[in-house]
């Protein structure tokens, strides 16, 4: 996979702005933001919120 540098990343960008414009970018990249916030936030209360495992072996009668 090749390395993307400074000058790549500016070609694409600029590619990005001819595309959707700036004031829609803005938007774009205001939901993405949002989006990783709450994947976050959703990682972070499925951990907290985790039921303790009972480690009791079944009994076999």
């Amino acid at each position: 996979m090749p390395n993307l540098g400074v000058p790549e990343l500016l070609i694409v960008l600029v590619i990005v702005l001819v595309i959707f414009g700036a004031s829609r970018l803005t938007d774009i990249m205001g939901a993405l933001g949002k989006g990783v916030a709450e994947f976050r936030k959703g990682s972070e209360t499925g951990v907290t919120k985790e039921e303790p495992k009972n480690e009791e072996a079944p009994k076999n009668s």
